[in-house]
């Protein structure tokens, strides 16, 4: 049985490796204290009981605190990078008439506003979110 569980933290390191993500480390320690268990008794079921106690409680524990260390940073990347971002009204927003445009960071968007109310060009605005194509905006607070 000691090659088995030799044979299981093998497994569960390789799959952690490859991901780098928390899938299977716990397998590994749970596969780890069964082989430790194994040395001590031939009893297959305290072996798995042991490893599945182990694992459990490894998940339970460790979980919370590897999260928090290895928490990742949201980089914006693609369209959603506007979010938030102010912008100047170019061509008149209508939601009734489907039309108005929006420069934000020197690109042109197809713009409506959110509360359905017409904004003029030359008005700054807030991109709230993006719908499609469509950035959904509203009049930005003048601060001047």
């Amino acid at each position: 049985m000691i090659w088995i569980w030799i044979a299981v933290i093998a497994v569960a390191v390789v799959i952690e490796a490859i991901s780098a993500q928390l899938l299977s480390i716990w397998f590994a320690l749970g596969g780890f204290a069964a082989l430790i268990t194994s040395i001590f008794t031939d009893n297959v079921v305290i072996q798995l009981v042991v490893f599945a106690a182990v694992s459990t409680v490894s998940i339970a524990v460790i979980f919370p605190f590897a999260g928090k260390i290895i928490k990742k940073e949201h980089i914006k990347t693609n369209a959603d990078r506007y979010v938030g971002k102010i912008g100047i009204v170019t061509d008149d927003i209508s939601n009734i008439n489907a039309k108005g445009q929006v420069k934000v960071d020197n690109q042109i968007w197809s713009a409506r506003s959110e509360s359905g109310v017409d904004i003029a060009a030359g008005t700054k605005v807030e991109v709230l979110k993006i719908e499609g194509v469509k950035l959904i905006v509203s009049a930005a607070e003048q601060n001047d």
